[in-house]
């Protein structure tokens, strides 16, 4: 485990350097001038002399490039051109923010597809199995940001249950305030493990070893919970994997609507104000945080199911 576990961060380490390189030519291939996009058209030569060297635009691409990566190395993104703060201060100050939606987000989820796929599909074609389905269409069909406006309209406008906006103060606020937010991400997600979980266990359900050992007289609570579930949560795993990227993408929408801090909300003020640092800064976090949670993936398989992990 621990000879996979080295393997897997060595294979991680160039698809780090090349996700980081991807967008750092990226952003400077663009058409225009960066400079002259912040100031406007009326700024003045000298001050756009001066915003190109702040940026280090002024010296060839490829020194650029390995100014670049040394800064990278040693944590230094560079500083927000609006307020002058560095950008892994205003990053790390927004960071928990997002993981903290994204975190709720995903145990709603979990709590309710999951649960409701293997429900569904141990009770095929009856009523429970027909309503899990279309709820499941019903979720995955609907944008981020349409069902956050239905459920501030319901749950806050209507019925003042929870506030819609901002980020509250002590347990209860913070807590209050990130339920909206959450549910919003989480319902979605419900319908995708939905889907996934109960496609996965009927598939198992219906092997060999199931029948086997249900011949053998092992209770059917034991081979459904100890063996079919075992094994149908490896496809799971991978899509909540899949869909942890998703939501942090996701929560850059969420978060405006909800008008949260969090890297969402940090990513647009950089679009709109085209602070070039911050946009960058952003990501990369991003592109760190996708390789991260694959990693945490192809451990958590031999965690689900001691038999496929390696030597």
């Amino acid at each position: 485990m621990v000879k996979y576990l080295i393997r897997r961060i060595l294979v991680a380490i160039p698809t780090m350097f090349i996700t980081i390189s991807i967008i750092f030519f990226a952003l400077r291939v663009l058409p225009g001038d960066p400079a002259l996009a912040i100031l406007g058209e009326s700024a003045g030569e000298e001050a756009l002399q001066n915003l190109r060297e702040q940026l280090g635009l002024n010296v060839p691409i490829w020194q650029q490039y390995v100014v670049f990566l040394w800064d990278t190395l040693k944590g230094d993104l560079g500083v927000s051109i609006a307020s002058g703060t560095p950008v892994m201060n205003l990053i790390f100050d927004n960071f928990w923010h997002t993981m903290v939606l994204s975190v709720v987000s995903i145990f709603i989820g979990c709590v309710i597809g999951i649960p409701s796929g293997i429900l569904s599909a141990l009770k095929p074609n009856s009523l429970i199995d027909n309503l899990v389905r279309v709820i499941s269409m019903t979720w995955v069909s609907i944008p981020p940001f349409l069902l956050g406006i239905i459920l501030i309209f319901t749950l806050s406008l209507k019925v003042d249950l929870f506030p819609s906006m901002g980020e509250g103060e002590g347990f209860w606020g913070v807590l209050s305030h990130l339920f909206l937010p959450s549910l919003t991400l989480g319902l979605i997600l419900s319908g995708v493990l939905m889907r996934f979980s109960r496609a996965s266990m009927l598939e198992q359900i219906n092997q060999d070893y199931i029948r086997t050992a249900r011949a053998k007289g092992i209770p059917k609570r034991i081979v459904i919970f100890k063996h079919a579930m075992r094994n149908s949560l490896i496809p799971v795993i991978t899509v909540i994997g899949l869909d942890i990227t998703a939501l942090i993408s996701g929560a850059v929408i969420t978060e405006t609507i909800f008008s949260r801090p969090g890297l969402g909300s940090l990513a647009v003020g950089a679009i709109s104000t085209r602070d070039f640092p911050i946009l960058q800064g952003c990501l990369i976090l991003f592109a760190v945080l996708v390789i991260v949670v694959n990693l945490i993936v192809d451990i958590s398989y031999s965690i689900a199911n001691p038999k496929i992990r390696p030597n």
